[in-house]
């Protein structure tokens, strides 16, 4: 004989008592804004450098012809 926990009970009031049962047990999530604020600190340092190495025979055609570029 299978085991029935409810018995004698209606089938309305059996599923009552089933939903009843199954939403106590889901988990609750609660979202709640922080106290302090969020500090982000960026301590970023950009440095570019740029340098152009010409030779010697370049340098004194761009003398030469100012007017090449």
């Amino acid at each position: 004989m299978p085991l029935n926990c409810f018995g004698k009970l209606r089938p309305a009031t059996a599923v009552a008592i089933s939903a009843i049962l199954l939403a106590a047990c889901q988990p609750t999530v609660k979202v709640e804004a922080p106290d302090k604020p969020i500090v982000i600190n960026l301590n970023i340092k950009i440095e570019q450098e740029v340098r152009v190495k010409v030779d010697k025979e370049v340098e004194n055609l761009l003398k030469k012809q100012p007017d090449l570029f």
